[in-house]
């Protein structure tokens, strides 16, 4: 282990590299789209599971079309297995294209349908207070759900409620389906705007697990002091890493052919190199 790269970092680079090697397989064999979308929200989800979570939380996936890298991350803490992971697309799979309904215990609600994560998130958030419940609901949704008016009626209620057991954060790769998020319905200033609402609002690189690591510092420090609702905004890239798809709407959609699956495994592979050296702008 390089000097000055912590522990935390080098199990979080090992566990990202993995999953990352593991997903992309996955949508290769698929010949599938949606890989910019994993892309964007990696580091996120790993480090969410493996450096934040506690045993009773629950992770949900808003942007459900990015479930391959929620499936690989469950497999990387082996609650799916290899033949799972080797099912995944096919006919009778347990793991579809979007999160499946009442088929994997970790993954508590079908999020298909974008935009519909946050209000579930704060729904058994307000349960688990009413049942004396000590449990956490990391909502992780796109930024272009927050087009969706069901996004900000959730967060009317997080915030009147002081939920501060729901932590939202918000993949802000700011390329949605069709265009860039800004260009389709802007969002900008969204942390004026989530403040407005009633959040304490943090701003990180969501590619950056130091980054991502003094927002839960910062996240516990503001529980013990002004308690309210968290949202992140992790500014992220669509498609990071994805060679000639890297930060494109493209991204969103294309399935990877032979050529660029071959270089993003080589770019993966440098860049876990340099993260181990500690370099920052690795991912």
């Amino acid at each position: 282990m390089t000097a000055g790269v912590s522990a935390e970092r080098v199990m979080l680079e090992e566990r990202v590299f993995s999953v990352k090697k593991r997903f992309l397989a996955m949508y290769k064999k698929a010949n599938a789209g949606h890989i910019g979308s994993s892309l964007s929200c990696a580091e996120i989800l790993v480090f969410l599971k493996f450096a934040w979570m506690g045993a009773d939380d629950v992770v949900v996936l808003s942007k459900g079309h990015a479930a391959a890298a929620l499936y690989s991350v469950l497999a990387e803490a082996n609650l799916l297995s290899a033949e799972d992971i080797d099912s995944f697309y096919e006919e009778g799979t347990r793991l579809p294209a979007l999160p499946p309904f009442n088929a994997i215990k970790e993954i508590p609600f079908a999020t298909g349908s974008l935009g519909h994560g946050l209000s579930v998130s704060a729904g058994m958030a307000f349960g688990a207070r009413l049942n004396r419940q000590d449990k956490r609901f990391f909502c992780v949704t796109s930024d272009g759900e927050l087009d969706e008016g069901s996004i900000w009626e959730a967060a009317l209620f997080i915030a009147h409620h002081r939920l501060t057991n729901v932590v939202w954060v918000i993949d802000r790769n700011q390329i949605q389906g069709i265009a860039r998020t800004e260009d389709v319905l802007a969002l900008e200033p969204l942390d004026a705007k989530l403040s407005a609402f009633g959040f304490r609002v943090l701003s990180v690189d969501g590619h950056d697990f130091a980054a991502l690591s003094s927002a839960r510092d910062e996240c516990a420090r503001a529980q013990g002091t002004q308690p309210a609702p968290v949202a992140i905004i992790a500014n992220t890239i669509k498609g990071n890493g994805l060679g000639q798809l890297h930060d494109t709407v493209d991204s969103h959609y294309l399935p990877m052919t032979d050529a660029q699956y071959a270089l993003v495994l080589e770019g993966l592979t440098r860049s876990h190199a340099n993260a181990l050296k500690g370099d920052n702008d690795a991912g």
